[in-house]
């Protein structure tokens, strides 16, 4: 896979605009980034699928931290219908259990539910207890093609070693990888050069850093797809 994935965090139609004009790949559409990302209303599925010509990805979420209930299970089922049929392209989701491994119940439950459509499982794995167990139950769900990670909780700064570690070691883990969490121009050359090619961008594609201020630039979109685009091209082999 020579090809970079741009994905950028859209909250509103106009994220998403902006991150299509900057050169991005896909969104992930959700609310409340204080929080981590909630589930957007399906009307905002709607709307941002219909004026983006890139995939859109929603998130299932309905409360903070890395746990559900089985009410909430039941409702998510519900939203990953109805995102769907508003025109996403998958959804992004991701549990624990009490013992912080990856809860294979509920994701197996919302996988099944998708009728073979593509999900993420998100930043959870960073907060699994047993980082190379959760990775194994991961590879065996249905339907899941990508992983958002930053290799650490605290972010990519943090866990950029194990990320270089697992995407050379793991083929696997390689293919579903996708970096996001605090990523930064520097850690591109490195983390290229280790095969990796799914990047997941937030704050840094807007000014100040600033969710609650200012939306997604599209230069900066840009300013991000030459800088990945370049690296990529420079490692390509002749």
């Amino acid at each position: 896979m020579d090809d970079a994935l741009l994905e950028i965090i859209a909250l509103h139609p106009a994220d998403a605009e902006a991150a299509e004009a900057g050169g991005a790949d896909r969104v992930e559409l959700c609310t409340q980034m204080q929080v981590d990302g909630l589930s957007p209303s399906p009307r905002d599925v709607r709307t941002v699928v219909r004026g983006c010509g890139i995939p859109v990805r929603a998130m299932l979420r309905l409360s903070e931290g890395f746990s559900t209930t089985g009410g909430e299970v039941s409702r998510l089922v519900g939203l990953a219908g109805e995102y769907l049929s508003a025109g996403a392209e998958g959804v992004v989701f991701g549990f624990l259990n009490a013992d912080l491994d990856v809860d294979l119940g509920v994701s197996e439950r919302l996988a099944s539910a998708l009728d073979g459509a593509p999900w993420t499982f998100h930043r959870a794995v960073d907060h699994a207890l047993d980082a190379n167990r959760a990775w194994r139950q991961l590879r065996e769900l249905p339907g899941l093609d990508t992983v958002l990670t930053a290799g650490a909780v605290l972010g990519v700064e943090h866990g950029q070693q194990d990320l270089l570690a697992r995407a050379t070691e793991d083929p696997q883990a390689l293919r579903l990888m996708m970096v996001g969490g605090g990523l930064r121009a520097e850690h591109m050359p490195w983390l290229l050069r280790a095969g990796v090619r799914k990047f997941h961008l937030g704050s840094s594609v807007r000014p100040d850093g600033s969710w609650d201020k200012a939306h997604v630039d599209a230069g900066y979109v840009r300013s991000w797809r030459r800088l990945i685009d370049d690296h990529t091209a420079r490692i390509r082999p002749a």
